[in-house]
């Protein structure tokens, strides 16, 4: 195995160059890995299920001992992939206090950061996927009658031109 990172790999079953991937992966590819889940009410709003977790943020946490507490996002560490809450921390045996770090899947976004204006811009911007059930048309509403028609339509105006 290649020890150097390659943004052409895709993905692999294996969970050894699935962990390589990830220790080697550069800054702004790791960026990718800090994504959360949106609460419901934001999925709804914007239409996504994730986001990044950046500070300002505020989560509740999922899993683990701390598991239904809500905090503010007070720092992310990209290098680690782990995020620090505040007011969430674990005392020492001498009595002081230490942070405890959460891994981003771990933790639910309630309330975004409003203060980057371009996050929430990418946020609002509405992809093929994302649109609401709504809008799209189910597949049993096309009728083959109809494309049935177009073709037909197609092959007299294809035998004009000639």
């Amino acid at each position: 195995m290649k020890s150097e990172f390659s943004t052409a790999w895709a993905s692999s079953s294996q969970p050894r160059k699935q962990h390589k991937f990830m220790h080697n992966a550069p800054l702004h590819v790791r960026n990718r890995f800090l994504s959360a889940h949106l609460s419901d009410a934001l999925q709804e709003k914007y239409g996504k299920r994730t986001a990044t977790v950046r500070k300002g943020d505020e989560v509740l946490i999922m899993r683990g001992s701390f598991k239904k507490k809500i905090a503010k996002v007070n720092n992310v560490d990209i290098k680690k992939t782990r995020v620090t809450l505040e007011g969430i921390n674990r005392s020492k045996k001498d009595g002081s206090k230490v942070n405890v770090y959460f891994h981003p899947s771990v933790l639910q976004i309630n309330t975004l950061n409003a203060d980057d204006k371009e996050r929430l811009a990418s946020l609002n911007k509405k992809t093929g996927a994302s649109f609401s059930a709504k809008t799209v048309e189910p597949k049993a509403a096309v009728k083959p009658a109809a494309k049935q028609a177009e073709k037909k339509e197609s092959k007299i105006t294809k035998e004009n031109k000639k």
